[in-house]
Protein backbone atom coordinates (compact mmCIF):
# COMPACT_ATOMS: atom_id res chain seq x y z
CA UNK A 1 0.00 0.00 0.00
CA UNK A 2 3.21 2.44 0.32
CA UNK A 3 2.84 3.22 -3.41
CA UNK A 4 -0.97 3.88 -3.18
CA UNK A 5 -0.57 6.08 -0.34
CA UNK A 6 2.26 8.03 -1.92
CA UNK A 7 0.04 8.56 -4.87
CA UNK A 8 -2.88 10.14 -2.46
CA UNK A 9 -0.69 12.02 -0.39
CA UNK A 10 0.58 14.29 -3.65
CA UNK A 11 -2.93 14.32 -5.03
CA UNK A 12 -4.08 15.98 -1.84
CA UNK A 13 -1.33 18.58 -1.48
CA UNK A 14 -1.84 19.14 -4.78
CA UNK A 15 -5.11 20.16 -4.04
CA UNK A 16 -3.89 22.89 -1.45
CA UNK A 17 -1.34 23.78 -3.97
CA UNK A 18 -3.92 24.79 -6.27
CA UNK A 19 -5.98 26.46 -3.78
CA UNK A 20 -2.80 28.72 -2.76
CA UNK A 21 -2.69 29.51 -6.53
CA UNK A 22 -6.38 30.86 -6.82
CA UNK A 23 -5.96 32.71 -4.14
CA UNK A 24 -3.86 35.05 -5.99
CA UNK A 25 -6.35 35.29 -8.80
CA UNK A 26 -9.41 35.68 -6.47
CA UNK A 27 -9.34 39.18 -6.46
CA UNK A 28 -12.78 40.80 -6.46
CA UNK A 29 -16.16 38.98 -6.01
CA UNK A 30 -16.93 37.93 -9.58
CA UNK A 31 -13.44 36.40 -9.66
CA UNK A 32 -14.03 34.78 -6.30
CA UNK A 33 -17.31 33.49 -6.74
CA UNK A 34 -17.88 32.83 -10.54
CA UNK A 35 -14.16 32.61 -11.75
CA UNK A 36 -14.49 36.19 -13.13
CA UNK A 37 -17.49 34.75 -15.89
CA UNK A 38 -14.77 33.69 -18.24
CA UNK A 39 -14.19 29.86 -18.58
CA UNK A 40 -13.88 28.40 -21.97
CA UNK A 41 -15.16 25.17 -23.28
CA UNK A 42 -12.62 22.87 -22.05
CA UNK A 43 -12.19 23.85 -18.54
CA UNK A 44 -16.42 24.54 -18.39
CA UNK A 45 -17.22 20.95 -19.85
CA UNK A 46 -14.51 19.54 -16.95
CA UNK A 47 -15.53 21.42 -14.22
CA UNK A 48 -19.42 21.11 -14.87
CA UNK A 49 -19.14 17.29 -15.49
CA UNK A 50 -16.73 17.14 -12.27
CA UNK A 51 -19.68 18.65 -9.76
CA UNK A 52 -22.56 16.87 -10.67
CA UNK A 53 -20.74 13.55 -10.62
CA UNK A 54 -19.91 13.02 -6.96
CA UNK A 55 -19.37 10.63 -4.65
CA UNK A 56 -22.97 9.28 -4.96
CA UNK A 57 -22.65 9.08 -8.43
CA UNK A 58 -19.44 7.19 -8.15
CA UNK A 59 -19.67 5.07 -4.71
CA UNK A 60 -23.58 4.92 -5.28
CA UNK A 61 -23.66 3.82 -8.84
CA UNK A 62 -21.83 1.19 -8.68
CA UNK A 63 -23.70 0.03 -5.88
CA UNK A 64 -26.74 0.48 -7.22
CA UNK A 65 -25.25 -1.61 -10.19
CA UNK A 66 -24.26 -4.27 -7.90
CA UNK A 67 -27.68 -4.19 -6.46
CA UNK A 68 -29.89 -3.98 -10.04
CA UNK A 69 -27.28 -4.33 -12.48
CA UNK A 70 -27.61 -2.52 -15.67
CA UNK A 71 -30.60 -0.81 -14.53
CA UNK A 72 -28.99 0.61 -11.31
CA UNK A 73 -27.27 3.14 -13.74
CA UNK A 74 -30.76 5.23 -14.45
CA UNK A 75 -29.96 7.54 -11.07
CA UNK A 76 -26.72 9.21 -12.56
CA UNK A 77 -28.48 8.83 -15.94
CA UNK A 78 -30.95 11.19 -14.86
CA UNK A 79 -28.85 13.31 -13.73
CA UNK A 80 -26.89 13.46 -16.80
CA UNK A 81 -30.31 14.28 -19.14
CA UNK A 82 -30.93 17.09 -16.13
CA UNK A 83 -27.84 18.64 -17.13
CA UNK A 84 -28.06 17.99 -20.96
CA UNK A 85 -31.74 19.85 -20.58
CA UNK A 86 -30.17 22.61 -18.88
CA UNK A 87 -27.43 23.58 -21.06
CA UNK A 88 -29.44 23.30 -23.99
CA UNK A 89 -32.60 25.26 -22.97
CA UNK A 90 -31.70 27.49 -20.10
CA UNK A 91 -28.10 28.00 -19.79
CA UNK A 92 -27.80 30.95 -22.39
CA UNK A 93 -30.53 32.67 -20.68
CA UNK A 94 -29.42 31.72 -16.94
CA UNK A 95 -25.52 33.13 -17.68
CA UNK A 96 -26.52 36.60 -19.16
CA UNK A 97 -27.92 37.36 -16.00
CA UNK A 98 -24.69 37.87 -14.83
CA UNK A 99 -26.06 37.37 -11.19
CA UNK A 100 -24.53 35.02 -8.00
CA UNK A 101 -27.29 33.22 -6.86
CA UNK A 102 -30.83 31.52 -8.01
CA UNK A 103 -32.30 33.71 -5.78
CA UNK A 104 -31.08 37.05 -7.40
CA UNK A 105 -32.94 35.90 -10.62
CA UNK A 106 -36.38 35.59 -8.99
CA UNK A 107 -35.55 39.13 -7.54
CA UNK A 108 -35.13 40.23 -10.76
CA UNK A 109 -37.75 38.74 -12.81
CA UNK A 110 -40.34 39.34 -9.80
CA UNK A 111 -39.67 42.61 -8.61
CA UNK A 112 -37.25 41.76 -5.34
CA UNK A 113 -40.01 40.27 -3.64
CA UNK A 114 -39.47 36.53 -3.97
CA UNK A 115 -35.72 35.87 -3.09
CA UNK A 116 -35.48 35.59 1.12
CA UNK A 117 -37.72 32.31 1.11
CA UNK A 118 -36.43 30.94 -1.46
CA UNK A 119 -32.48 32.04 -0.48
CA UNK A 120 -33.65 30.08 3.41
CA UNK A 121 -34.66 26.60 1.08
CA UNK A 122 -31.93 26.86 -1.36
CA UNK A 123 -29.48 27.00 1.46
CA UNK A 124 -30.66 24.45 2.96
CA UNK A 125 -30.31 22.11 0.75
CA UNK A 126 -26.68 23.22 -0.53
CA UNK A 127 -25.66 22.31 3.15
CA UNK A 128 -26.81 18.90 3.09
CA UNK A 129 -25.33 18.19 -0.38
CA UNK A 130 -22.02 19.44 1.41
CA UNK A 131 -22.88 17.33 4.36
CA UNK A 132 -23.45 14.26 2.79
CA UNK A 133 -20.93 14.72 0.93
CA UNK A 134 -18.18 15.05 3.36
CA UNK A 135 -19.63 12.00 5.36
CA UNK A 136 -18.58 10.19 2.14
CA UNK A 137 -14.79 10.91 2.90
CA UNK A 138 -15.02 8.18 5.93
CA UNK A 139 -15.95 5.20 3.48
CA UNK A 140 -12.45 6.13 1.23
CA UNK A 141 -10.46 7.42 4.07
CA UNK A 142 -11.22 4.06 5.71
CA UNK A 143 -10.21 2.01 3.15
CA UNK A 144 -7.18 3.89 2.80
CA UNK A 145 -5.73 4.57 6.22
CA UNK A 146 -8.04 2.70 8.18
CA UNK A 147 -8.78 5.45 10.27
CA UNK A 148 -11.88 6.00 12.12
CA UNK A 149 -15.18 7.92 11.10
CA UNK A 150 -14.74 11.11 12.58
CA UNK A 151 -10.98 11.36 11.48
CA UNK A 152 -12.17 10.79 8.19
CA UNK A 153 -14.19 13.65 8.14
CA UNK A 154 -12.12 15.83 9.46
CA UNK A 155 -9.50 15.25 7.39
CA UNK A 156 -11.16 15.24 4.05
CA UNK A 157 -13.43 18.42 5.08
CA UNK A 158 -10.60 20.54 5.90
CA UNK A 159 -8.48 20.15 2.92
CA UNK A 160 -11.60 20.92 0.54
CA UNK A 161 -12.61 23.87 3.18
CA UNK A 162 -9.13 25.14 3.00
CA UNK A 163 -8.85 25.36 -0.43
CA UNK A 164 -12.51 26.75 -0.84
CA UNK A 165 -11.67 29.24 1.55
CA UNK A 166 -8.12 29.93 -0.22
CA UNK A 167 -9.05 30.71 -3.57
CA UNK A 168 -13.40 30.25 -3.68
CA UNK A 169 -14.30 29.64 -7.22
CA UNK A 170 -11.35 29.91 -8.94
CA UNK A 171 -9.70 27.44 -7.11
CA UNK A 172 -12.81 25.03 -6.67
CA UNK A 173 -12.50 25.48 -11.02
CA UNK A 174 -8.60 24.22 -10.97
CA UNK A 175 -9.43 21.21 -8.35
CA UNK A 176 -12.10 20.25 -10.27
CA UNK A 177 -10.04 19.93 -13.76
CA UNK A 178 -7.38 17.65 -11.92
CA UNK A 179 -10.78 15.89 -10.52
CA UNK A 180 -12.56 15.50 -13.89
CA UNK A 181 -9.31 14.13 -15.47
CA UNK A 182 -8.41 11.91 -12.44
CA UNK A 183 -11.89 9.88 -12.23
CA UNK A 184 -11.82 9.94 -16.05
CA UNK A 185 -8.26 8.03 -15.97
CA UNK A 186 -9.45 5.87 -12.53
CA UNK A 187 -12.70 4.76 -13.18
CA UNK A 188 -13.71 5.03 -17.13
CA UNK A 189 -9.80 4.12 -18.38
CA UNK A 190 -9.09 1.97 -15.21
CA UNK A 191 -11.20 0.23 -13.08
CA UNK A 192 -14.17 -0.19 -15.90
CA UNK A 193 -12.37 -2.74 -18.13
CA UNK A 194 -9.98 -4.29 -14.83
CA UNK A 195 -13.41 -4.93 -13.53
CA UNK A 196 -15.19 -7.03 -16.67
CA UNK A 197 -11.86 -8.93 -17.25
CA UNK A 198 -11.67 -10.34 -13.53
CA UNK A 199 -15.52 -11.19 -13.68
CA UNK A 200 -14.79 -13.20 -16.58
CA UNK A 201 -16.43 -10.77 -19.36
CA UNK A 202 -19.82 -9.84 -20.46
CA UNK A 203 -20.77 -13.62 -21.52
CA UNK A 204 -19.82 -14.95 -18.16
CA UNK A 205 -21.39 -12.30 -15.84
CA UNK A 206 -24.58 -12.87 -17.69
CA UNK A 207 -24.30 -16.28 -16.90
CA UNK A 208 -23.78 -15.98 -13.13
CA UNK A 209 -25.91 -13.35 -12.76
CA UNK A 210 -30.33 -13.55 -12.91
CA UNK A 211 -31.83 -11.78 -16.63
CA UNK A 212 -32.91 -9.21 -14.19
CA UNK A 213 -29.26 -7.86 -13.95
CA UNK A 214 -29.11 -7.18 -18.04
CA UNK A 215 -32.50 -5.67 -18.15
CA UNK A 216 -32.66 -1.91 -18.98
CA UNK A 217 -35.64 -1.28 -16.66
CA UNK A 218 -35.09 -3.86 -14.02
CA UNK A 219 -35.20 -1.06 -10.95
CA UNK A 220 -38.86 -0.36 -12.09
CA UNK A 221 -40.90 1.85 -13.59
CA UNK A 222 -41.52 3.94 -10.61
CA UNK A 223 -37.93 4.42 -9.23
CA UNK A 224 -36.46 5.93 -12.26
CA UNK A 225 -39.87 8.00 -12.65
CA UNK A 226 -39.08 9.42 -9.01
CA UNK A 227 -35.45 9.78 -10.48
CA UNK A 228 -36.37 12.48 -12.85
CA UNK A 229 -38.53 14.15 -10.75
CA UNK A 230 -35.78 14.72 -8.32
CA UNK A 231 -32.30 14.25 -9.68
CA UNK A 232 -33.44 15.70 -13.75
CA UNK A 233 -35.44 18.94 -12.05
CA UNK A 234 -32.98 19.13 -9.34
CA UNK A 235 -29.96 20.10 -12.19
CA UNK A 236 -32.17 22.76 -13.60
CA UNK A 237 -32.38 24.77 -10.82
CA UNK A 238 -29.69 23.84 -8.01
CA UNK A 239 -27.53 27.12 -6.72
CA UNK A 240 -24.43 24.56 -7.09
CA UNK A 241 -25.06 23.50 -10.89
CA UNK A 242 -26.31 27.41 -11.45
CA UNK A 243 -23.24 29.12 -9.83
CA UNK A 244 -21.39 26.56 -12.18
CA UNK A 245 -23.40 28.13 -15.26
CA UNK A 246 -22.63 31.54 -14.14
CA UNK A 247 -18.48 30.88 -14.92
CA UNK A 248 -19.36 30.22 -18.40
CA UNK A 249 -17.43 33.05 -20.73
CA UNK A 250 -20.07 32.90 -23.82
CA UNK A 251 -23.18 31.75 -24.03
CA UNK A 252 -22.13 29.15 -26.56
CA UNK A 253 -19.72 27.47 -23.67
CA UNK A 254 -22.23 27.42 -21.50
CA UNK A 255 -24.66 25.72 -23.53
CA UNK A 256 -22.36 23.47 -25.65
CA UNK A 257 -19.99 23.08 -23.06
CA UNK A 258 -22.97 21.75 -20.66
CA UNK A 259 -23.87 19.71 -23.53
CA UNK A 260 -20.51 17.78 -23.59
CA UNK A 261 -20.82 17.36 -19.75
CA UNK A 262 -24.08 16.01 -19.53
CA UNK A 263 -23.42 13.21 -22.63
CA UNK A 264 -19.99 12.08 -20.05
CA UNK A 265 -22.86 11.43 -17.70
CA UNK A 266 -24.51 9.03 -19.42
CA UNK A 267 -21.16 7.06 -20.38
CA UNK A 268 -20.36 7.38 -16.51
CA UNK A 269 -23.51 5.99 -15.37
CA UNK A 270 -23.45 2.92 -17.88
CA UNK A 271 -19.83 2.47 -16.38
CA UNK A 272 -20.78 2.93 -12.43
CA UNK A 273 -23.22 0.13 -13.19
CA UNK A 274 -21.23 -2.56 -15.34
CA UNK A 275 -18.84 -1.94 -12.11
CA UNK A 276 -21.54 -2.89 -10.30
CA UNK A 277 -22.54 -5.93 -11.78
CA UNK A 278 -19.04 -7.05 -12.26
CA UNK A 279 -18.68 -6.92 -8.64
CA UNK A 280 -21.59 -8.98 -8.03
CA UNK A 281 -20.24 -11.79 -9.70
CA UNK A 282 -16.93 -11.38 -7.91
CA UNK A 283 -18.63 -10.69 -4.54
CA UNK A 284 -21.90 -12.22 -4.36
CA UNK A 285 -22.38 -11.74 -0.87
CA UNK A 286 -21.28 -7.74 0.59
CA UNK A 287 -22.92 -6.56 3.25
CA UNK A 288 -24.42 -3.51 1.35
CA UNK A 289 -24.08 -2.81 -1.80
CA UNK A 290 -22.55 0.66 -0.90
CA UNK A 291 -19.13 -1.31 -0.22
CA UNK A 292 -18.86 -3.06 -3.90
CA UNK A 293 -16.72 0.11 -4.87
CA UNK A 294 -14.12 -0.16 -1.59
CA UNK A 295 -14.11 -3.68 -2.15
CA UNK A 296 -13.43 -4.25 -6.04
CA UNK A 297 -10.98 -1.52 -5.77
CA UNK A 298 -8.99 -2.99 -2.51
CA UNK A 299 -9.08 -7.16 -3.53
CA UNK A 300 -8.71 -6.61 -7.62
CA UNK A 301 -6.64 -3.53 -8.66
CA UNK A 302 -2.68 -4.06 -8.34
CA UNK A 303 -0.73 -1.53 -5.97
CA UNK A 304 -0.46 2.12 -7.62
CA UNK A 305 -3.77 1.58 -9.74
CA UNK A 306 -5.63 0.79 -6.97
CA UNK A 307 -4.40 4.52 -5.30
CA UNK A 308 -5.38 5.78 -8.42
CA UNK A 309 -8.70 4.55 -8.45
CA UNK A 310 -8.99 5.27 -4.57
CA UNK A 311 -7.83 9.09 -5.72
CA UNK A 312 -10.94 9.08 -8.02
CA UNK A 313 -13.53 8.15 -5.93
CA UNK A 314 -12.01 11.14 -3.75
CA UNK A 315 -11.85 13.34 -6.62
CA UNK A 316 -15.64 12.74 -7.50
CA UNK A 317 -16.52 13.20 -3.38
CA UNK A 318 -14.00 16.34 -3.26
CA UNK A 319 -15.44 18.41 -6.65
CA UNK A 320 -19.33 17.75 -5.10
CA UNK A 321 -18.51 18.75 -1.70
CA UNK A 322 -16.12 22.15 -2.61
CA UNK A 323 -19.10 23.17 -5.45
CA UNK A 324 -21.96 22.33 -2.36
CA UNK A 325 -20.08 23.83 0.42
CA UNK A 326 -19.25 27.44 -1.74
CA UNK A 327 -22.94 27.52 -2.83
CA UNK A 328 -24.03 27.03 0.62
CA UNK A 329 -21.79 30.12 1.77
CA UNK A 330 -22.46 32.40 -1.28
CA UNK A 331 -26.62 32.03 -0.33
CA UNK A 332 -26.01 32.54 2.98
CA UNK A 333 -24.13 35.76 2.58
CA UNK A 334 -26.04 37.02 -0.21
CA UNK A 335 -29.09 36.28 -0.24
CA UNK A 336 -29.91 35.76 3.78
CA UNK A 337 -27.19 37.39 5.90
CA UNK A 338 -26.92 40.49 4.06
CA UNK A 339 -30.91 40.90 3.74
CA UNK A 340 -31.07 40.54 7.64
CA UNK A 341 -28.50 42.97 8.03
CA UNK A 342 -30.28 45.41 5.72
CA UNK A 343 -27.23 46.16 3.89
CA UNK A 344 -27.13 48.06 0.94
CA UNK A 345 -25.09 46.94 -1.67
CA UNK A 346 -21.99 49.02 -2.57
CA UNK A 347 -22.26 49.25 -6.56
CA UNK A 348 -19.99 46.30 -8.37
CA UNK A 349 -16.14 47.86 -9.35
CA UNK A 350 -15.59 49.65 -6.19
CA UNK A 351 -11.78 48.80 -5.05
CA UNK A 352 -12.29 48.47 -1.59
CA UNK A 353 -16.28 47.59 -1.53
CA UNK A 354 -15.00 44.86 -3.66
CA UNK A 355 -12.04 43.84 -1.49
CA UNK A 356 -14.66 43.37 1.61
CA UNK A 357 -16.64 41.44 -0.36
CA UNK A 358 -14.06 38.87 -1.12
CA UNK A 359 -13.27 38.82 2.21
CA UNK A 360 -17.03 38.94 3.41
CA UNK A 361 -17.55 35.76 0.87
CA UNK A 362 -14.19 33.93 2.04
CA UNK A 363 -15.24 34.01 5.87
CA UNK A 364 -18.60 32.94 5.04
CA UNK A 365 -17.32 29.68 2.91
CA UNK A 366 -14.90 28.97 6.29
CA UNK A 367 -18.00 28.55 8.40
CA UNK A 368 -20.16 27.07 6.44
CA UNK A 369 -17.45 24.48 5.91
CA UNK A 370 -16.77 24.45 9.55
CA UNK A 371 -20.77 23.63 10.20
CA UNK A 372 -20.67 21.57 7.30
CA UNK A 373 -18.02 19.17 9.25
CA UNK A 374 -19.32 19.31 12.98
CA UNK A 375 -23.02 18.37 11.31
CA UNK A 376 -21.07 15.60 9.08
CA UNK A 377 -19.55 14.04 12.08
CA UNK A 378 -22.88 14.13 14.19
CA UNK A 379 -25.51 13.09 11.59
CA UNK A 380 -26.00 9.50 10.66
CA UNK A 381 -28.85 9.18 8.25
CA UNK A 382 -27.50 10.99 5.23
CA UNK A 383 -29.62 10.01 2.82
CA UNK A 384 -33.03 11.27 5.08
CA UNK A 385 -31.11 14.52 5.23
CA UNK A 386 -30.73 14.36 1.54
CA UNK A 387 -33.98 13.61 0.44
CA UNK A 388 -35.26 16.04 2.45
CA UNK A 389 -33.13 18.31 0.94
CA UNK A 390 -34.04 17.70 -2.43
CA UNK A 391 -37.74 17.55 -1.75
CA UNK A 392 -37.86 20.82 -0.33
CA UNK A 393 -35.57 21.91 -3.67
CA UNK A 394 -38.13 20.45 -6.46
CA UNK A 395 -41.30 20.97 -4.39
CA UNK A 396 -40.94 24.75 -3.37
CA UNK A 397 -38.68 26.00 -5.91
CA UNK A 398 -38.49 24.02 -9.59
CA UNK A 399 -42.27 25.56 -10.65
CA UNK A 400 -41.65 29.80 -9.58
CA UNK A 401 -37.95 29.47 -11.24
CA UNK A 402 -39.10 27.62 -14.31
CA UNK A 403 -41.99 29.81 -14.40
CA UNK A 404 -40.08 32.64 -13.97
CA UNK A 405 -38.26 31.98 -17.33
CA UNK A 406 -41.22 30.78 -19.38
CA UNK A 407 -44.43 32.29 -18.27
CA UNK A 408 -44.69 36.07 -18.50
CA UNK A 409 -48.01 36.18 -16.60
CA UNK A 410 -46.38 34.45 -13.73
CA UNK A 411 -45.89 37.20 -10.35
CA UNK A 412 -44.19 37.92 -7.30
CA UNK A 413 -47.90 36.73 -5.35
CA UNK A 414 -47.64 33.21 -7.43
CA UNK A 415 -43.96 32.40 -7.20
CA UNK A 416 -44.34 33.07 -3.23
CA UNK A 417 -47.07 30.78 -2.80
CA UNK A 418 -45.51 28.55 -4.65
CA UNK A 419 -42.89 28.29 -2.57
CA UNK A 420 -45.15 28.19 0.60
CA UNK A 421 -47.55 25.44 -0.65
CA UNK A 422 -45.25 23.45 -1.65
CA UNK A 423 -42.73 23.51 0.69
CA UNK A 424 -45.31 22.63 3.03
CA UNK A 425 -46.95 20.10 0.86
CA UNK A 426 -43.69 18.21 0.84
CA UNK A 427 -43.00 18.63 4.75
CA UNK A 428 -46.22 17.45 5.43
CA UNK A 429 -46.11 14.49 2.96
CA UNK A 430 -43.07 13.36 4.31
CA UNK A 431 -44.22 13.58 7.76
CA UNK A 432 -47.59 11.27 7.10
CA UNK A 433 -45.58 9.19 4.71
CA UNK A 434 -42.65 8.70 5.86
CA UNK A 435 -39.20 10.77 4.05
CA UNK A 436 -37.95 8.19 1.78
CA UNK A 437 -41.46 7.86 0.30
CA UNK A 438 -42.14 9.32 -2.97
CA UNK A 439 -45.83 10.65 -2.25
CA UNK A 440 -44.19 13.93 -1.09
CA UNK A 441 -42.55 15.41 -4.52
CA UNK A 442 -45.90 13.41 -6.50
CA UNK A 443 -48.09 15.77 -4.41
CA UNK A 444 -46.15 18.79 -3.61
CA UNK A 445 -44.64 19.60 -7.23
CA UNK A 446 -48.48 19.69 -8.84
CA UNK A 447 -50.12 21.43 -6.22
CA UNK A 448 -46.92 23.90 -5.90
CA UNK A 449 -47.78 24.09 -9.89
CA UNK A 450 -51.49 24.90 -9.51
CA UNK A 451 -51.16 27.42 -6.63
CA UNK A 452 -48.71 29.47 -9.12
CA UNK A 453 -51.00 29.49 -12.12
CA UNK A 454 -54.17 30.23 -10.22
CA UNK A 455 -52.57 32.59 -7.95
CA UNK A 456 -50.83 34.67 -10.59
CA UNK A 457 -54.13 35.26 -12.85
CA UNK A 458 -55.72 36.14 -9.79
CA UNK A 459 -53.03 38.92 -8.67
CA UNK A 460 -52.02 41.93 -11.14
CA UNK A 461 -49.54 41.04 -13.68
CA UNK A 462 -45.97 42.28 -12.67
CA UNK A 463 -45.45 45.53 -13.33
CA UNK A 464 -43.74 46.31 -16.99
CA UNK A 465 -40.85 47.83 -15.59
CA UNK A 466 -39.39 45.31 -13.92
CA UNK A 467 -40.27 42.82 -17.08
CA UNK A 468 -38.73 45.18 -19.64
CA UNK A 469 -35.25 45.18 -17.13
CA UNK A 470 -35.42 41.26 -16.77
CA UNK A 471 -36.05 40.95 -20.78
CA UNK A 472 -32.51 42.88 -21.26
CA UNK A 473 -30.60 40.61 -18.57
CA UNK A 474 -31.73 37.76 -20.53
CA UNK A 475 -31.02 39.14 -24.03
CA UNK A 476 -27.42 40.05 -21.94
CA UNK A 477 -28.03 43.53 -23.07
CA UNK A 478 -27.66 44.51 -19.59
CA UNK A 479 -24.44 46.80 -18.45
CA UNK A 480 -21.39 44.46 -18.12
CA UNK A 481 -20.54 44.99 -13.85
CA UNK A 482 -17.63 47.00 -14.19
CA UNK A 483 -15.43 44.29 -12.05
CA UNK A 484 -15.96 41.88 -14.87
CA UNK A 485 -12.58 41.85 -16.54
CA UNK A 486 -12.71 42.30 -20.48
CA UNK A 487 -10.29 39.56 -21.10
CA UNK A 488 -10.57 36.17 -23.55
CA UNK A 489 -12.03 33.19 -22.37
CA UNK A 490 -9.58 30.34 -20.52
CA UNK A 491 -9.60 27.28 -22.37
Amino acid sequence: MAVDYVVIVVYLAGMLAMGWWGMRRAKSKSEFLVAGRRLGPAMYSGTMAAIVLGGASTIGGVGLGYQYGLSGAWMVVTIGLGLLALSVFFSARIARLKVYTVSEMLDLRYGGRAGVISGVVMWAYTLMLAVTSTIAYATIFDVLFDVNRTLAIILGGSIVVAYSTLGGMWSITLTDMVQFVVKTIGVLLLLLPIAVVKAGGFSEMKAQLPTSYFDPLGVGGETIFTYVLIYTFGMLIGQDIWQRVFTAGSDRTAKWGGTIAGTYCLVYAVAGAVIGTAAKVLYPKLGSPDDAFATIVKDELPMGVRGLVLAAALAAVMSTSSGALIACATVANNDIWSRLRGVIRKPEGEGEGEHDEVKGNRAFILAMGVAVILIAIALNDVVEALTVAYNLLVGGLLVPILGGLLWKRGTAQGALAAVAVGGLAVVGLMAAYGILANEPVYYGLPASLAVYVAVSLATRPTDEAILTAWRERLAGRAPEPRSEPAVPAHQ
